[in-house]
């Protein structure tokens, strides 16, 4: 295996080419988009910088189109896959981070109903948008984590409803 250093970023992109491979970095920015990016955000310049390093790394196979666009397409090699899957049997041990920029304002002195007025609509509209990613086609795992960002909206919903009153 690579002795390369891994970040988050890194294994967000062996886990997205995974996914859809063979892909170009375009295409796992739009995958992002209704995907990883409702939970762990990662700059599309990350993925297309992340692409490259990974290849040159060996855990990518990067090929590029004889003529057209000549876009590069990325799939996994075995080396790829293998720290990909160490990666996910690893137990999670660090601290989550929620960066919520209403709980910050809300923290620093914001006012409160005011506050909550955005909030409510904001989180009522990515709500809506989730709701509606139910009815994509998408692996058990993607679901999952969907399912999980219904929760979260559903309870900033709760929240903001209670601050708005």
């Amino acid at each position: 295996m690579s002795s390369v250093r891994l970040s988050t970023t890194s294994y967000v992109v062996l886990g997205l080419v995974e996914m859809c491979e063979p892909v170009t970095p375009y295409e796992l920015k739009q995958t992002a988009e209704m995907s990883t990016a409702n939970f762990w955000t990662v700059a599309h310049t990350q993925l297309y910088g992340e692409c490259a390093r990974l290849a040159r790394e060996g855990l990518l196979d990067e090929q590029q189109e004889p003529g057209g666009r000549r876009r590069k397409l990325y799939r996994l090699t075995e080396a790829g896959r293998r720290a990909l899957d160490l990666w996910r049997e690893a137990p999670v041990a660090e601290r989550g981070e929620v960066r919520d920029p209403g709980a910050l304002k809300l923290a620093l002195g914001a006012d409160p109903t005011r506050l909550a007025q955005a909030q409510l609509r904001f989180h009522e509209a990515q709500l809506s948008r989730y709701l509606e990613y139910r009815k994509l086609e998408m692996s058990e795992g993607m679901r999952l984590a969907l399912e999980a960002g219904i929760g979260h909206e559903r309870e900033y919903i709760r929240f903001w409803r209670k601050l708005a009153e």
